[in-house]
């Protein structure tokens, strides 16, 4: 037992008081984990897309909690257990996730599914499930959790079920990145695209998502892997992930699936989407071959977003399909993730290019917002 467990611990937390506003490096307090629930000490963390989408708060108003505590790819050490945590010690080395696996629900218990019916990502609660009520406070006021993570902050509280042990010898520096984008670009092709070997794949997106797409593209040995998007200054970069070919939209002056299809000799055998771009989505679909394509997405629209395409394309057997977090278990499948790094199967160091100290973290908003770089670490010890 640690010698904190069971006391409230005051720690830094990096705190979004507003909207878009830069975050205040805040001394708050830390509450002890009930029950299922697990306190973290964070090594680690990263900022991701998400993260940056709810901070702007430009989507649906339910989900601008403020205060509020963000960050959600991270890894950490278990500092203490709550009542009836069965599967972590203290000491363990692990990856908080957005979503969970709580092992008992109809989803869980399926094969093909990964979406927990209980821990499944929620942007619109700010409160840990068991009691309805936040573990961190500033002066006695409640500050709201963020999809069951909130990372940016020393010590964090979290559902067991949300919570994956890893191989205590990989780097959390590195491994923090599987929490999020990296397993969700690395699993829509090695889980749900599948792409045989010596098999040509678009990629739609160049972000950190789209190339560890690319990369799981690279990991199938895809003979072609074709990366799209609209920034020629990401070309070079991808080249490291397998990226074999570029095109950029505006280049063109016609569908760019056509473009695509006169490449490949009617279309390429899968492809990824991951960008969140219902034109986009589009593309990704028309551009696969008939008779074995298979389309891919990935990407967030919003939630009232809307695509057309021709159900000929359907019936001529294109295949689509949608894919949440690479349907990894993350639990159950996290960890030989972990593995495929330290069998050097899968190279993480590539997809860092920034790293910062915790009392830095806005550098790593301005970054984002400029569109410089993939994933920046941020230490909580520095």
């Amino acid at each position: 037992m640690s010698s904190t467990a069971g006391l409230v611990i005051p720690c830094k937390a990096a705190v979004a008081w507003e909207a878009g506003k830069p975050l205040v490096i805040e001394q708050v307090e830390v509450a002890p984990p009930q029950t299922l629930e697990v306190r973290v000490k964070i090594k680690y963390t990263t900022l991701c897309r998400t993260d940056f989408y709810f901070w702007e708060a430009k989507g649906s108003t339910a989900t601008q909690l403020f205060p509020r505590i963000f960050g959600h790819e991270a890894a950490g050490i278990v500092e203490s257990i709550g009542e009836g945590v069965t599967d972590f010690q203290v000491g363990d080395h692990v990856l908080p996730v957005f979503t969970g696996e709580c092992g008992e629900c109809r989803h869980c218990k399926s094969e093909e599914s990964n979406m927990c019916d209980l821990l499944r990502m929620n942007p619109i609660r700010g409160v840990m499930l068991n009691d309805g009520k936040s573990r961190f406070s500033l002066n006695g006021n409640p500050i709201n959790h963020f999809i069951g993570t909130s990372t940016f902050s020393e010590y964090t509280v979290v559902h067991s079920g949300c919570l994956v042990k890893i191989n205590p010898l990989a780097p959390l520096d590195k491994a923090c990145i599987l929490s999020c984008g990296v397993s969700t670009g690395l699993g829509a092709t090695l889980n749900v695209a599948k792409p045989k070997k010596g098999s040509t794949v678009a990629v739609f997106g160049l972000g950190a998502v789209g190339l560890a797409a690319a990369e799981g593209a690279r990991i199938a040995g895809a003979s072609r892997i074709i990366g799209i998007g609209r920034n020629p200054s990401k070309f070079e970069e991808a080249k490291k992930f397998g990226v074999t070919d570029f095109v950029n939209p505006k280049d063109h002056d016609r569908p760019i699936q056509e473009v695509i299809k006169e490449m490949t000799d009617g279309g390429v055998d899968r492809s990824i989407e991951c960008t969140g771009n219902v034109d986009v989505m589009i593309s990704a679909f028309e551009c696969v071959h008939d008779g074995w394509g298979v389309a891919v997405l990935c990407g967030v629209p919003s939630r009232d977003a809307v695509f057309m395409t021709k159900p000929i394309n359907l019936l001529n057997e294109r295949t689509l399909k949608g894919t949440f977090f690479g349907n990894y278990k993350p639990k159950s499948d996290l960890p030989s993730v972990v593995d495929m790094y330290m069998n050097q199967e899968l190279d993480l160091d590539k997809f860092i290019t920034h790293r910062v100290s915790f009392s830095e973290i806005n550098k790593a908003f301005e970054l984002m917002q400029k569109g410089e770089g993939l994933r920046c670490i941020i230490s909580m010890e520095e």
